[in-house]
C-alpha cells in the first residue's frame, strides 16, 4: 500500500506542483468548481449568523493538502494564553463520527469519534477543543459553557457561515501555490485573489524553494511571515517516555505518515540523521495493526497526528516525533495586537 501511496503522491507533485499545467484540458471543470465555490461562499456569507461576543480567529489554507495548520493553531493557543486569554479550539472533526454534537474533546476521546487532529490538539495544547461540523453551534456551546474568551477555528477558511474577526492562510513553503490553477487542474481551493481579504499569510518553511518563490509572484500582501516547524521530542506511544530527537541519528527508521505532505516528514527525519524507509498513507488514514509492521532492528516513527490513532495497538518500537512551530516576534506582536483590537469595542 505504501508504494502505491508514494506513487500517487509523486503523481500529484508532477500534475499540480510543477511549473506547467498538464491537466489544462480539465480547465472547464476548474471553471465549474470556481463557480460553485463562489456561489456557495456568497450564499453562506449572506446567511451567516450575527457576530460572536468574543474574537474569532480562523486558520486555513487556499490549497489542497497539508500545510501546517495544526502546529500553527497550537502556537496561537500558546501565544494567546501567555497574553492572558483563554483560547478554545473549534474543529469540524474530519474523520470522526460522534454520536452527538457538539463534542468536547478529552485526552481519552477516540480519534474515530472526534477526528485525529482535534485529539492531537487537545493533548498537545491542554486547551478546550470543541468538535462540531456546524461550527457556529460549537462556538455557542463553548461560550455557553464558559470554556474561554477567544475562539480559534482550525481549518475553517472556507466555512463562511462562521463569523470571524481574523483570518490566517497557511502555505507549504516548498510547494507554494503550485501551478496556480484551481482544482482539478491545480491545487487551489480558491483563487489567489482570496488572499487580499485575509489578515496574515503564513509560509511554512525556513526558506521558500525556488519554485515556491516563483509561484508566489503576484501575491502582494502586507503581512507575510515565515513559520518553522522544529523537531522537539520523541515520545513512546505506549509509555509516554520522552527522548531527544538526536537519538535518531544513525538509526534505521520506518517512517509512517498519513498526512497531507508526507515528504516533508520524511525529509525531517533524514535531516535528523535517520536511515529512513518511507511508509506513506492517505491523509487521515485509519491505521491498522498490520500498517505498523517493521523489521526487528527498526524504530517506527510517526507524526503526532497519526500517533493518537495508534496508541491502543502500537508495538513496543513505535514513537512519535513531536514538532513545535516557531514564528518571528513581529508576527506575535502584530497578531496579539489585532486580537486585542477585536475586543476593544466590547470592553470600552
Amino acid at each position: 500500500m505504501s508504494a502505491v501511496q508514494s506513487a500517487m503522491s509523486s503523481l500529484v507533485e508532477r500534475l499540480w506542483y510543477g511549473r506547467k499545467r498538464p491537466l489544462a484540458f480539465l480547465a472547464p471543470l476548474s471553471w465549474l468548481y470556481r463557480s460553485i465555490a463562489e456561489a456557495r461562499r456568497r450564499a453562506a456569507w449572506d446567511a451567516r449568523d450575527a457576530s460572536l461576543p468574543v474574537p474569532v480567529i480562523v486558520v486555513g489554507n487556499i490549497t489542497a493538502g497539508g500545510t501546517g495548520k495544526s502546529p500553527l493553531t497550537a502556537w496561537l493557543v500558546s501565544a494567546l494564553a501567555s497574553d492572558g486569554w483563554r483560547p478554545v479550539i473549534l474543529s469540524r472533526g474530519y474523520g470522526g463520527d460522534a454520536v452527538q454534537y457538539p463534542l468536547e474533546v478529552a485526552a481519552e476521546t477516540s480519534p474515530s469519534e472526534a477526528g485525529d487532529e482535534p485529539v492531537m490538539l487537545a493533548l498537545s495544547t491542554g486547551c478546550p477543543v470543541v468538535v462540531d461540523p456546524r461550527r457556529r453551534r460549537g462556538a455557542d456551546y463553548a461560550l455557553e459553557k464558559n470554556l474561554g474568551d477567544v475562539l480559534i477555528c482550525d481549518d475553517g477558511l472556507q466555512h463562511y457561515k462562521l463569523p470571524r474577526d481574523l483570518e490566517l492562510s497557511v502555505f507549504d513553503g516548498q510547494r507554494g501555490i503550485g501551478n496556480g490553477a484551481l482544482i482539478p487542474v491545480g491545487p487551489l481551493r480558491e483563487p489567489v485573489s482570496r488572499l487580499a481579504s485575509v489578515d496574515f499569510v503564513i509560509v511554512n518553511g525556513k526558506e521558500l524553494s525556488e519554485q515556491a518563490m516563483e509561484s508566489f509572484v503576484g501575491i502582494d500582501h502586507p503581512a507575510i511571515f515565515s513559520m518553522i516547524l522544529e523537531p522537539a521530542t520523541l515520545v513512546h506511544l505506549k509509555t509516554g517516555e520522552s527522548r531527544a530527537v538526536g537519538d535518531l541519528r544513525g538509526k534505521a527508521v520506518r517512517a509512517v505518515a498519513g498526512i497531507g505532505n508526507p515528504a516533508r516528514f520524511f525529509d525531517t527525519l533524514r535531516t535528523l540523521g535517520a536511515d529512513v524507509t518511507e511508509a506513506a498513507f492517505p491523509d487521515h488514514h485509519r491505521f491498522r495493526t498490520e500498517d505498523l509492521n517493521s523489521d526487528t532492528d527498526e524504530l517506527i516513527v510517526m507524526t503526532a497526528k497519526d500517533a493518537v490513532k495508534c496508541r491502543e495497538f502500537a508495538p513496543d518500537n513505535a514513537w512519535s516525533l513531536n514538532v513545535e512551530a516557531r514564528l518571528p516576534g513581529p508576527f506575535r506582536d502584530a497578531f496579539l495586537a489585532r486580537v486585542r483590537q477585536c475586543s476593544e469595542p466590547l470592553t470600552s
